[in-house]
């Protein structure tokens, strides 16, 4: 089995979360059991909505925010990432609770796209008006 270039993988077990660097082939094992690959999911039901990261621009500098989630000791945005399309470069913030889910990007000036992972609810990204 091959994997993809910023894939994210959490072991079911002991909750490890672990992302692809460089790609290879081969399974990734924690705790003697397969890894679960992490689908980044795109939904307009409410939970969607609270979880989605919006891209915005204030008073000239881009934030990557997401507005209506908790952030709560237990249920909170565990962390932010944003890259470039082609993904040669990645920016990752963590993030803890009763912090604000939102990470300044005006390092970023190309196209991007984010994501944002949850401890309950998983791998989000962005709603796309598709």
């Amino acid at each position: 089995m091959a994997t993809e270039k910023l894939q994210i993988y959490k072991c079911e077990v002991c909750g490890n979360i672990v992302q692809v660097l460089i790609p290879s082939y081969g399974e990734l094992v924690c705790c003697n059991q397969p890894m679960k690959l992490q689908e980044i999911q795109h939904d307009k039901s409410e939970v969607g909505e609270k979880h989605a990261p919006v891209i915005e621009m204030r008073e000239d500098k881009k934030f990557v925010t997401v507005k209506t989630h908790p952030m709560l000791k237990e249920h909170y945005i565990q962390f932010i990432e944003v890259y470039k399309k082609d993904k040669s470069e990645l920016h990752l913030k963590y993030l803890n609770p009763d912090e604000i889910a939102e990470f300044n990007i005006n390092c970023i000036p190309e196209e991007i796209d984010a994501i944002e992972y949850c401890n309950i609810h998983g791998l989000w990204g962005e709603n796309k008006n598709d």
